[in-house]
């Protein structure tokens, strides 16, 4: 493959050890010009879907912040670590609006599930990931590498395990030049379409599952969209979708252990008042199971986000039906869910026009009901 000059490149675990520049610890001056961007919000008393990036009015400093914050997921390692806003000063409920607000500023924020949540609360509420219907984020268990449903995912920490709970991230596109070199054959067949369940979360004019492939090329960029939870949760859910092949389930298994292997996969512990965005398009995350501790209080906690972003690159054809457009500076991703109402529809268009990018998610729903 042919990679431009500006494109994310691959990387191994020893990269990113020896190299911190994805890690920025953020200044005082950050923090006070942040706090001060938070403390004008929370005074507008605005509810969630009313606010707009112009609502959290940014100084040159934190201007100049997360254009280089996103600009790091789009380039080099394709990640970036803000480390070091003190969470302690807010209560939980601020820090979700600082969290919302950073996002209006970066692109368009994605529902995450089946109510169409567009901050999803990343800690253990008894949730089941193996299955059907699972997904990780409600749950403690060992979470496999995979990709959110969006160019960015934003995680804020706001409280760590007990023990446990270290983040995991991977270059996909390093593991998959690897599978290139070892086994030519099965990285093709990563190429070429996989059924996808939607785990119960899609909308009542979607189908319960797509197909789409794991590894995708578009103008010569390569991008990954690996979720084998969801893979398996098509082929335990539905009789009609074709049972895994020999190769296809070779294939999987040799990239699960390519991206977990000591040489590319990197073990970070996401310390409180971190901020993580990382490029789904080429590095995968995942977790080790945690433990919490016996406060409910105290309890491990994140805040996430999923970006529409506006600089995002041209996606394969074939995520047409995971993502409903894969065109650059258009808004994709997300599972719909099914709330969405008419004021979330008006502020993402109005979201998209900040941005200057097309909204044309809801084409097929609109085509259902017309």
């Amino acid at each position: 493959m042919t990679l431009t000059r500006t494109d994310p490149h691959g990387w191994k675990r020893n990269s990113l050890e020896l190299d911190h520049s994805w890690i920025h610890p953020l200044t005082e001056q950050e923090i006070t010009d942040l706090e001060s961007s938070l403390q004008h919000v929370l005074k507008l008393e605005k509810k969630e879907f009313e606010l707009s990036a112009a609502d959290f009015p940014l100084t040159p400093v934190t201007k100049r912040l997360l254009t280089q914050t996103i600009e790091a997921t789009q380039t080099g390692f394709g990640l970036c670590v803000l480390r070091g806003f003190p969470v302690s000063r807010w209560t939980k409920e601020q820090m979700r609006t600082l969290f919302w607000c950073i996002g209006l500023n970066i692109g368009v924020p994605r529902p995450q599930g089946k109510q169409s949540q567009f901050v999803s609360d990343v800690r253990n509420t008894g949730g089941t990931y193996r299955g059907g219907t699972g997904r990780g984020y409600n749950t403690n268990s060992k979470l496999d590498f995979h990709a959110d449903g969006s160019d960015v995912v934003g995680l804020m920490c706001l409280q760590t395990a007990k023990s446990g709970g270290e983040s995991l991230i991977s270059s996909s596109l390093s593991a998959y030049e690897e599978l290139e070199r070892r086994r030519p054959d099965l990285a093709k067949v990563l190429t070429e379409p996989f059924y996808f369940s939607r785990q119960g979360e899609h909308a009542t004019e979607e189908p319960p599952y797509y197909q789409a492939s794991i590894i995708g090329f578009k103008d010569g960029r390569f991008a990954c969209r690996h979720i084998r939870n969801h893979i398996t949760g098509a082929q335990i859910t539905f009789e009609e979708v074709p049972r895994l092949s020999i190769l296809q389930k070779e294939a999987l298994d040799l990239f699960d252990a390519l991206l977990a292997s000591e040489e590319i996969c990197y073990h970070m512990d996401l310390q409180q008042g971190d901020f993580q965005f990382l490029n789904n398009h080429v590095v995968l995350h995942a977790r080790t199971e945690y433990e919490d501790y016996p406060e409910p209080e105290r309890h491990r906690h994140l805040l996430r986000l999923w970006l529409s972003l506006p600089q995002g690159q041209a996606l394969p054809d074939q995520w047409k039906k995971a993502y409903k457009d894969t065109s650059t500076r258009a808004l994709r991703g997300g599972f719909r869910g099914v709330g969405i109402t008419p004021e979330i529809r008006a502020f993402e268009e109005r979201l998209c026009a900040e941005h200057q990018i097309a909204c044309r998610v809801y084409q097929d729903r609109d085509q259902l009901s017309s």
